[in-house]
């Protein structure tokens, strides 16, 4: 997926080199205000560049205000089947929005990675990914196999009957990122994994059950209870974690508006 990040401020810039420390080969545009750094792009107006590399690349990830984002892409969208993915960072690198092209053109799925790397909350509009509502945290002993992972994820579902299709995130510590069978379990079950930074749950103020022996291996409190809750938005524990042979599984839910109090009409 060849990617481009865009950006207008030196705060942008940090946010920028960040980003392409963890995405191979993305390419970076920075105003000619900025200073020129080593293998950047420097572009003049926004309106002249959009147009000239919008489908030159799978993916645009902005840091910059939105406004100006939508303004400089107007021109040159054209269909969800063809359109880049666009998502838009803010310079401080909190949230990571899923712009254009959410589902075929992969933006949703950039938009996580994105929040991965930085932090940075995801925010997916796409109807069918907001109304999911469940997100499942989970820790694991070093080298369990996806299949292994998802046999436990399953186990847990089924038993408090819940249904994988809530299911909106996989979560886990950072710790856990290149646990490879982690993310193929994510891969088999097309959920987004999540990753929670170990900052993140050392200051977790939640309530969540403690391991002694997850404080001896990763210097964590827990894994799968406060990844599940930090997550998502308004979360709840619903399910305290669960040991499935070496891996614990916990389920959190977010508190969402309920879409039946939306009226028909709208």
């Amino acid at each position: 997926m060849k990617l481009a990040a865009i950006t207008f401020s030196p705060q942008g810039v940090l946010v920028c080199e960040q980003l392409k420390q963890s995405l191979d080969g993305l390419d970076l545009y920075l105003h000619e205000a900025l200073p020129r750094l080593d293998e950047t792009i420097s572009f003049s107006k926004v309106m002249v560049l959009v147009p000239e590399i919008f489908t030159q690349y799978a993916g645009l990830i902005f840091v910059a205000p939105a406004g100006l984002v939508i303004r400089s892409i107007a021109s040159s969208v054209q269909s969800k089947l063809s359109d880049p993915a666009v998502i838009v960072v803010d310079v401080g690198g909190r949230t990571a929005i899923s712009l254009l092209s959410g589902h075929e053109g992969g933006a949703n799925d950039l938009a996580v990675r994105v929040g991965n790397i930085l932090d940075a909350e995801p925010m997916v509009s796409t109807t069918t990914e907001a109304v999911k509502d469940l997100i499942v945290g989970i820790g694991c002993r070093k080298g369990k196999t996806g299949n292994d992972i998802l046999v436990a994820v399953n186990s847990v579902l089924d038993e408090k009957s819940l249904p994988l299709e809530r299911v909106r995130y996989l979560a886990t510590a950072d710790v856990k990122a290149e646990e490879a069978g982690l993310c193929a379990a994510a891969k088999q079950l097309n959920i987004p994994l999540r990753i929670i930074s170990s900052e993140r749950i050392r200051d977790c103020q939640r309530n969540f059950q403690s391991s002694v022996f997850v404080e001896q291996q990763v210097n964590l409190p827990a894994v799968a209870e406060p990844a599940a809750l930090l997550a998502g938005w308004r979360t709840s524990l619903i399910v305290q974690k669960q040991a499935c042979q070496g891996i614990t599984i916990a389920v959190a839910q977010e508190n969402c508006l309920s879409l039946a109090s939306v009226p028909e009409t709208v």
